[in-house]
C-alpha cells in the first residue's frame, strides 16, 4: 500500500466526529477499520490507473459511503462482481462491516456507476464534505453539509488532485461548485445523478468528454 494513500486515509481518520457529522473513518468505532482498509484499498487501485479527472460529489449518504467506506459505493456492489473497470470485485480485499447487513443499497451509486460504464469513463470519486452530515439525532438521515463543512474537506480533495496528478475537478451538483469557487477553481459542474437527474449527469458528462475534459 502506498504510503502516501495510508497517510491520507490517517488525516481523514483524525478528523472529529461532532454532531450532526459523523466521521467513519475515526477510531473511535472498531467497525471503522475496515472502512478505513477499504479506501486504502480504492485509492491505490485507482492509483495505479492515474485518472485525470476527479468527479467531486457533496457529502456520503448513510447508505452508501458511510457503509462502505468508498465515494459512491454502495453494500450490493460489494457484495456482487466486479464491474466493468474491473472494481469492487472478489478477492480485492473489500469488506463490509456487520452494520452493512439489511442497509438497503444507496441508488445514487447505482446511478453513478452505470453512466461511467456506459460513457466507459473512469474519474476519481470524492465528495466535499467526506463526511456523513446528518439531521440532529438521526444518524440514519442525509444533510446537506453546510458550506463550513465543505470547506473542511477542501484539504482533501485538494490532496488527492496533487496525489493523482489530477488534471480537471468537476463538481456534481451544487454543494461541489459553490466548495471548489470558493477555493479559487472554476470547475465545470453537472448535474448530480440523485433524485431523478440520472439524464442530465450523464449528458453533462458527455459534453465535458466531447470538450476534451476527460
Amino acid at each position: 500500500m502506498s504510503t502516501s494513500v495510508s497517510a491520507f486515509v490517517e488525516r481523514l481518520s483524525a478528523v472529529a466526529t461532532v454532531p450532526g457529522r459523523n466521521n467513519f473513518f475515526d477510531y473511535a468505532v472498531p467497525a471503522n477499520a475496515q472502512r478505513r482498509h477499504n479506501l486504502e484499498i480504492y485509492l491505490q487501485e485507482m492509483l495505479d490507473r492515474s485518472p485525470k479527472v476527479l468527479l467531486l460529489g457533496e457529502a456520503p449518504g448513510f447508505r452508501g459511503m458511510r457503509i462502505t467506506g468508498v465515494p459512491f459505493t454502495n453494500r450490493s456492489m460489494f457484495e456482487g462482481p466486479a464491474n466493468s473497470f474491473g472494481l469492487f470485485g472478489p478477492g480485492k480485499g473489500y469488506s463490509l462491516p456487520p452494520e452493512a447487513a439489511g442497509v438497503a443499497s444507496e441508488p445514487t451509486a447505482t446511478v453513478m456507476w452505470e453512466v461511467l460504464a456506459e460513457l466507459n469513463f473512469l474519474p476519481l470519486l470524492w465528495s466535499a464534505c467526506p463526511w456523513h452530515t446528518h439531521l440532529a439525532g438521526r444518524p440514519q438521515s442525509n444533510r446537506t453539509p453546510t458550506a463550513a463543512e465543505a470547506n473542511l474537506g477542501t484539504a482533501f480533495w485538494q490532496a488527492l488532485t496533487e496525489l493523482f496528478r489530477i488534471e480537471t475537478v468537476v463538481a456534481v451538483g451544487n454543494v461541489a461548485h459553490r466548495s471548489l469557487l470558493r477555493s479559487g477553481v472554476d470547475a465545470p459542474k453537472v448535474r448530480h445523478p440523485a433524485h431523478g437527474g440520472r439524464s442530465g449527469f450523464k449528458r453533462g458528462l458527455e459534453e465535458l468528454l466531447l470538450a476534451g475534459g476527460g
